[in-house]
């Protein structure tokens, strides 16, 4: 590849920190609720294994580990190149060609119209009904994410 070709294409990956920081509130929460829901009888600890809520947070710690490995190997991302946007995880990738995109829309948020931050891009296509929605937040780099959709903006205006 030459150098602008690698200058036009960029690769977003899918924040994973929500995920990251719910297993570990979870799982905090759930060895908190173990230590003071135990018994200490004679300088020993006993576990009390009776308890509903006992079991109903250990199901939430397993489901919540469940959807971070999931998410892990699923590898989800977004990648600009010079043909258009393609959506990509490990089992498939979706390729929308600049020529497919009716329009691009860049909403805030109505409920703070001073901030900056950006709440969905939409994404109408030619081929489909309904538009294709993002949220820059869920991926690392979002004031990147927002300006390359920016620029693709342009260029489909100027098309």
């Amino acid at each position: 590849m030459t150098e602008e070709q690698l200058k036009n294409k960029s690769k977003f990956k899918y924040n994973m920190s929500f995920y990251y920081q719910s297993t570990i509130i979870y799982f905090i929460v759930f060895a908190a609720y173990l230590i003071i829901r135990g018994e200490f009888v004679e300088n020993s600890y006993t576990l009390i294994t009776k308890d509903p809520i006992i079991y109903l947070l250990a199901a939430i710690v397993v489901i919540s580990l469940f959807a971070l490995i999931f998410n892990l190997y699923r590898d989800k991302y977004i990648e600009f190149s010079d043909d258009g946007i393609n959506f990509r995880d490990k089992f498939k990738s979706k390729l929308i060609h600049k020529n497919e995109i009716a329009e691009i829309k860049l909403s805030k948020d109505r409920r703070y119209p001073k901030t900056k931050i950006l709440r969905f891009i939409i994404l109408k296509l030619k081929s489909r009904k309904r538009p294709i929605i993002i949220r820059p937040s869920d991926y690392e780099n979002e004031n990147e994410l927002v300006k390359k959709f920016h620029q693709l903006k342009l260029e489909i205006e100027g098309l």
